[in-house]
């Protein structure tokens, strides 16, 4: 059986390779970048940078908690939390079903998003 510890790790790993999934496909050419892939594989990366840190210290996150909802858990767990900023997170990739994206900009917010989690996390002494 997983404690929670190893539940976090693998929450976390997951994260990892969400946010390097979104980076390589804005690292492709500007023509050739699925927006929408970015914008999916980055909120992946959130929502798992967030559970796992929930998880990490022992709260079991709900399966429909709202990424604004996990983000609140752990802003009350941890104050600094605060310096991650998700304004701009619009984009719900999962509930947009359009299929035309012309505008990587709005997309790589979320990207941007994800990242400084990850940073902070980092900086935090959570992931090594």
């Amino acid at each position: 059986m997983l404690t929670m510890k190893d539940k976090a790790r693998k929450l976390f790993d997951e994260a990892v390779q969400k946010l390097r999934d979104a980076n390589n496909e804005l690292c492709r050419p500007e023509e050739d970048v699925v927006t929408s892939l970015v914008c999916s594989n980055a909120h992946a990366a959130i929502e798992k940078y967030l559970q796992g840190f929930l998880v990490l210290n022992a709260i079991d996150p709900s399966p429909d908690a709202s990424i604004d909802g996990l983000y609140q858990q752990c802003k009350s767990l941890n104050q600094h939390f605060e310096e991650v900023h998700l304004s701009g997170f619009q984009c719900n990739a999962h509930k947009d079903e359009s299929r035309f994206r012309n505008k990587a900009t709005k997309f790589s917010r979320c990207f941007d998003i994800a990242d400084s989690l990850d940073t902070f996390l980092r900086r935090e002494r959570i992931l090594a």
